[in-house]
């Protein structure tokens, strides 16, 4: 498996996003993130400091980009902070991907704290296999 951090965020929850990421850049160097359009261009507008992988805008083909990726097993984690503000039952595409997270066992985070349980653990892993 690839070290690849799929990072999304609605865009009221970019700047949440943003500043969770920030305050983990130490953690998150060496690793690769990989975001939908709109996410990696409003991550690197914020002055985020590592290389965001690009794919495209979620509703233009990167939900499914990141699907495909995790069905070739190339992704880690899930950080999708989501705005339960935002209808998406009608977006195929983000029911696809959370669907895939749960058939391949991919730890999907869909807030801060859901994902700060998922680096402790990750870390934890890392640390008990070395």
């Amino acid at each position: 498996m690839e070290n690849n951090i799929v990072i999304i965020a609605h865009d009221r929850k970019k700047p949440v996003l943003v500043q969770f990421l920030k305050e983990r850049e130490k953690w998150l160097t060496g690793r690769t993130l990989v975001a939908t359009g709109r996410t990696a261009e409003f991550m690197e507008e914020s002055n985020f400091n590592l290389n965001i992988k690009h794919l495209s805008p979620g509703r233009s083909g990167g939900y499914n980009q990141i699907t495909d990726m995790i069905k070739k097993h190339e992704v880690k984690l899930v950080f999708f902070f989501h705005d339960p503000e935002v209808d998406y039952a009608y977006h195929p595409d983000i029911r696809a991907l959370m669907d895939i997270c749960i058939e391949q066992n991919i730890p999907l985070a869909l807030n801060a704290k859901s994902a700060e349980l998922q680096i402790i653990g990750l870390i934890r892993m890392e640390l008990a296999e070395k």
